[in-house]
């Protein structure tokens, strides 16, 4: 393993706090923000250059700020910002429009500019999955080829070098640009109106069918599906366990992240697969699609079918810094002050400045999956798709490298070449307003891995062809390989 060297650019405090005053205007001079995300990051960033060369991230830098100074609307700079932090390749580094607050959201979205219909690209084709559309335009199923007179292949060519994601994942990559109405933020929201300005009314190319001009959508308009669950219950269950007349028990798990919520999802899902065994399932089939991660959620589904104890995982973890620098400190924000000082559980630094950090469970052989409950010996299967990028992309790689579930689907996010999370910043631009996600954990693989996700064992595509009539191949594989175990 090979990590970069360290090239931390000086930057004194007098100049961060020149650049601390409150929002400009957009046509005003922001270039000062460039001087804060460029100490942040060569401070704070751990994997900042396991795919870009410091001189490769220094050149962006340096025509970023030149953008910056030049006068030009909002999106125009949002969009010379995403192409930089694109350009790290790591899936958790990125302005968040979670975190960017009010005045950002309504700069991104200031009036109608968002398709009516969700949708996946399937083989590189627009593909409709639900039509919002007043004109009731757009069933299931329908290809879109082209919008205002663009081709939508060539769309999906400019949004791919837009999407966070890990190294060379360019399906993670598709995956983000799709709108499937899961997220209040979709990054195809976001985006498509930075490279094709859109307002009110576009013109939608169908094949097979005649050209047709709709309505466009605003935010709120967009979130309007969300709002039921907005609305539940702080301990409410955000997934779904379905036992089958086949015996087979479907559990769906859309998300993981369960931070702020009060279901005690431990104690539920330690009881659904002990319950396997004592209902003498036929199989499991654990469907992740669309989940990014969260928690690792994961680990309590592993405790149930290990035979012993299992080191899950060989990555070395690093941080880039021991203490945060008090210049940097009126930047950021975090749920947990302990971020700011490692302290001793950061031990370094080494020739290249990195500290190996041992706290939060990272230890020296690896985390490790404590044996619990009932062991399930029967089949167990896991959906996959390109979103698995985080907690997810982890659990995906345990049940493979250890023989526990077979993977049917499409190749997940994440890289095996390792990700940056576990823990994070949130800083904030001075001048321009702008959020950007900061990881501050860097897992690195002791052995030489593919620049590239992971493969499923039974790999399983959806066609236009099964979203027009309704179907599952993925559920409908997963079924058919326990039915027949």
């Amino acid at each position: 393993m090979t990590l970069s060297r360290r090239q931390a650019l000086t930057l004194g405090a007098a100049a961060l706090a020149a650049a601390a005053a409150g929002p400009a205007r957009a046509d005003d001079d922001w270039s000062g923000d460039i001087e804060v995300l460029r100490q942040a990051w060569t401070t704070i960033h751990p994997g900042l250059y396991r795919y870009i060369t410091p001189e490769a991230l220094e050149a962006r830098l340096q025509a970023l700020a030149t953008d910056w100074r030049a006068p030009g609307d909002f999106r125009a700079r949002f969009l010379a910002l995403t192409r930089v932090t694109a350009a790290v390749k790591c899936g958790h580094t990125y302005p968040s429009p979670y975190n960017g607050g009010e005045l950002v959201r309504s700069r991104l979205y200031p009036d109608r500019t968002l398709v009516p219909f969700a949708f996946r690209w399937l083989e590189r084709q627009m593909v409709v999955t639900r039509d919002h559309s007043a004109e009731a335009a757009f069933p299931p199923g329908t290809v879109i080829t082209a919008i205002d007179g663009v081709p939508t292949g060539a769309l999906l060519e400019q949004l791919i070098p837009l999407a966070r994601a890990d190294g060379g994942n360019d399906a993670k990559r598709v995956s983000l640009m799709e709108m499937r109405g899961d997220d209040r933020f979709e990054t195809f929201d976001i985006h498509l109106p930075l490279i094709l300005p859109l307002r009110d009314r576009a013109v939608f190319d169908r094949a097979g069918m005649a050209p047709v001009a709709a309505g466009l959508l605003t935010l709120a308009e967009r979130q309007a599906p969300l709002a039921a669950v907005a609305q539940a219950a702080p301990d409410a269950n955000p997934w779904t366990l379905d036992k089958g007349d086949d015996g087979i028990h479907r559990l769906t798990m859309p998300g993981w992240a369960l931070y702020n919520s009060a279901f005690r999802w431990e104690a539920w899902l330690g009881r659904v697969m002990d319950d396997l065994s004592a209902e003498r399932a036929r199989g499991l089939i654990v469907d992740l699609r669309g989940n990014e991660g969260g928690l690792d959620c994961g680990n309590v589904i592993l405790s149930r079918l290990i035979e012993r104890d299992l080191p899950v995982s060989r990555t070395q973890r690093y941080t880039r810094y021991r203490r945060v620098p008090d210049a940097l400190r009126p930047h950021l924000n975090t749920w947990d002050s302990s971020f700011y000082d490692w302290g001793l559980a950061a031990s370094g630094p080494d020739q290249d400045g990195i500290y190996r950090l041992t706290r939060l469970g990272d230890l020296i052989e690896g985390q490790v999956i404590r044996r619990r409950g009932r062991r399930y010996t029967g089949p167990v299967v896991v959906l996959c798709d390109s979103s698995n990028s985080s907690a997810t992309f982890q659990f995906a790689a345990a049940v493979k490298d250890n023989g526990l579930a077979t993977l049917v689907g499409e190749p997940t996010g994440g890289n095996r070449r390792g990700i940056n999370g576990g823990a994070f910043f949130f800083l904030k631009l001075p001048a321009s307003g702008i959020v950007i996600d900061l990881p501050l954990i860097a897992g690195f693989p002791t052995t030489p891995q593919p620049d590239s996700g992971i493969d499923p064992d039974l790999p399983v595509a959806t066609t236009a062809e099964d979203v027009r009539l309704g179907r599952d191949p993925q559920m409908t594989a997963a079924t058919r390989l326990i039915m027949t175990a």
